[in-house]
Parts: C-alpha cells; structure tokens; sequence
C-alpha cells in the first residue's frame, strides 16, 4: 500500500511520518525500527529519527511505502 503525506510545513520528520501513516503506534515504535535498520529513505537505510523528510522523499517500511508531497 502507499500512502501519502501532505506537507503542512517545508518538512517532516522521518518518526512522525510513520506514525501518520499508522505504521507505528507510537514514538518509541518508530524510534526502534529506525534503529533496527528497518527503515528505508529514498532506497537507502535511515537511522536518524529526526530525518527530515521534504517533498518527493520515499519511505520505505515493511512492504509500505510513504510518499511525501507539498
């Protein structure tokens, strides 16, 4: 499934996408997965929480994917 996040500001941060788009329940969750190499930014492991994320930016996580749009 995608799903897409619509920028309400220049960016968002790589936890609070996945918690937008129900992947996670919560902060520690997406925290944990980030840091278990779970997490996929534009195709390359991300392991900072606070990535921002900016538009055109994919997410990928357990066979989701985020896309990221102004």
């Amino acid at each position: 499934m995608v799903y897409k996040i619509k920028l309400r500001e220049d960016y968002i941060k790589l936890g609070q996408a996945l918690k937008a788009a129900g992947l996670v329940e919560s902060g520690v969750d997406a925290k944990m997965a980030i840091l278990d190499g779970l997490v996929l930014v534009n195709g390359e492991t991300e392991y900072q929480r606070g990535k921002k994320l900016v538009d055109g930016d994919i997410v990928s996580f357990e066979g989701e994917t985020i896309m990221i749009e102004k």
